[in-house]
């Protein structure tokens, strides 16, 4: 069974320490191979994190989504082995390893937040890992209803591509299966966006 992620991480008493940094779409957060020096907590928007082979090929490993972490893996402030970049217009809040650690201190609670953060973030990579065991509509089901649930208006606000590199399968395939659900009125297509318009439909399948 494939878990869906709807567990809420309450850092919003926690943000005021951070340094509030907004990022336009498809703009830059963090680039592989720069020194990190801490990690960000994603307020609003969506990110994607990405990871580029020496021929310059680029593979989608993740998205993020609000109330989740990213760049988590910079905190021994060496450098980053991912990119992280903005889908759509975001707000993330940036920890400074020195500062967090100092902050640990006055706050002890904190570290027990963080690190259940942190294996949730592990669990929806395991996820992202078993995706082959699925079959082709389940792997776009996961993703999509991971995505769109946080966001209510269930748009798919990234492209067939990106959806193609996150769940492992062909481009033709991801447009065949939204095809299929476009057919059967589960989705709507306009004017090259997409619209969930039977949640349902994917929580019963990832089930």
């Amino acid at each position: 069974m494939v878990t869906v992620y709807e567990e809420v991480f309450h850092w919003e008493s926690y943000l005021k320490y951070g340094t509030r940094k907004f990022f336009r779409k498809k703009e830059c957060i963090y680039k592989q191979g720069d020194y990190g020096e801490g990690f960000y907590y994603l307020h609003k928007g969506l990110v994607r994190i990405v990871t580029e082979s020496a021929a310059g090929k680029e593979n989608m490993l993740n998205i993020v989504i609000p109330n989740q972490l990213l760049g988590v893996q910079s905190l021994d402030q060496k450098t980053h082995f991912t990119s992280a970049i903005a889908v759509k217009d975001s707000v993330v809040y940036h920890f400074s390893a020195d500062e967090f650690r100092k902050l640990m201190i006055i706050h002890p609670e904190l570290f027990k937040l963080f690190s259940k953060s942190v294996i949730h973030k592990m669990k929806i990579l395991l996820d992202r890992i078993n995706l082959n065991a699925l079959t082709s509509e389940q792997k776009l089901a996961v993703l999509l209803h991971n995505i769109c649930d946080e966001f209510k208006n269930y748009e798919i606000p990234i492209s067939q591509q990106d959806l193609a590199c996150c769940t492992g399968l062909t481009r033709i395939t991801v447009y065949k299966v939204l095809k299929q659900w476009q057919e059967a009125g589960i989705i709507e297509i306009d004017k090259r966006k997409y619209f969930i318009k039977k949640p349902d439909f994917l929580r019963n399948l990832v089930g």
